[in-house]
């Protein structure tokens, strides 16, 4: 993971812990249904940082006897079980408290609060978004944003980006919401504003899911790599057919490749061990991520 990685989770964090405080705070002076949503979905995503940070952490141990391959699987498990928490916890309770607050609404005090706390947040999230924007964005390369983020092997920065881009539609929603019930007087427009930051909350984690969820079971190598790879061996003298190219993501900066090829048949044992070991220098200098290379000797099936 990419030390820009973990600065933008940092930077998250200390975000989200700051506005969550002043949400919360807002909240239990103005009784407002959809700030309260906020300040939980602040709160949870505090907590999902913390998460991912541990994650990188643990995904950074070195291999050992029982984990030979090492921990880099690591950060696809904790970004799972923050798409988890952000289902549960953060669209769970925000549609919990809005359906709540539709049926026994409450009068909102002093609304101007949250607008002032509103618009920090704005500006504190705005920042953070556009600090993973902008990691994002390095990252990415010359993918398209759909095709890079469904490319990515590092989930922790979309993971981010992902959070703040929910937490920016989430503030205009309550800001919208608030606004609405202090103009029309109609009270459960605060929780319905709640209602659908909490559905917001919950598309975002079910997308999440998805798109770690190839990481975590064990997903390939992007296309190129595994066409390259290929490549390599089809122009290899000593091999008459390549069978089977088999990668798979060990974490964000390691790839194990299992590759099953028919050498020429009058190589000698020497031959063919010294053509293994240069296929293995090739490799993994034009593809460095590629750390383990299992290479078996088999007849051709066709």
């Amino acid at each position: 993971m990419s030390s820009g990685s973990k600065k933008v989770i940092i930077a998250a964090l200390l975000g989200n812990a700051l506005i969550s405080v002043t949400k919360f705070t807002a909240a239990i002076f103005t009784g407002s249904s959809a700030m309260l949503s906020e300040g939980i979905h602040s709160l949870v995503d505090t907590g999902n940082q913390i998460l991912l940070l541990y994650g990188m952490k643990q995904a950074n141990k070195p291999a050992d006897e029982d984990f030979p391959f090492g921990h880099g699987k690591e950060i696809y498990f904790w970004s799972f079980i923050v798409a988890i928490l952000i289902f549960a916890l953060g669209g769970g309770i925000s549609i919990y408290e809005g359906v709540h607050h539709v049926m026994h609404p409450v009068e909102m005090k002093d609304p101007f609060i949250n607008y002032i706390v509103l618009g920090f947040a704005l500006l504190f999230e705005g920042a953070a978004w556009y600090f993973a924007l902008r990691e994002f964005k390095q990252s990415k390369g010359k993918w398209g944003y759909i095709d890079a983020v469904k490319r990515a092997k590092d989930p922790s920065v979309f993971v981010v980006l992902f959070e703040d881009s929910a937490a920016m539609l989430g503030l205009l929603v309550a800001f919208i919401g608030i606004l609405l019930t202090q103009l029309t007087g109609i009270l459960y427009l605060d929780g319905v504003a709640s209602i659908i930051i909490g559905l917001i909350l919950i598309s975002t984690a079910i997308w999440l899911a998805y798109e770690t969820k190839g990481l975590l079971i064990g997903e390939s190598a992007n296309k190129p790599v595994v066409q390259g790879i290929r490549l390599i061996l089809q122009t290899n003298t000593n091999i008459d057919m390549v069978n089977e190219v088999l990668t798979m993501h060990m974490g964000p900066n390691f790839i194990l490749a299992n590759i099953s090829v028919d050498f020429k048949n009058d190589l000698t044992a020497e031959n063919v061990e010294n053509c293994i070991a240069e296929i293995d220098q090739v490799i993994k200098l034009k593809y460095p991520l590629v750390q383990r290379i299992f290479i078996e000797a088999e007849r051709s099936k066709q």
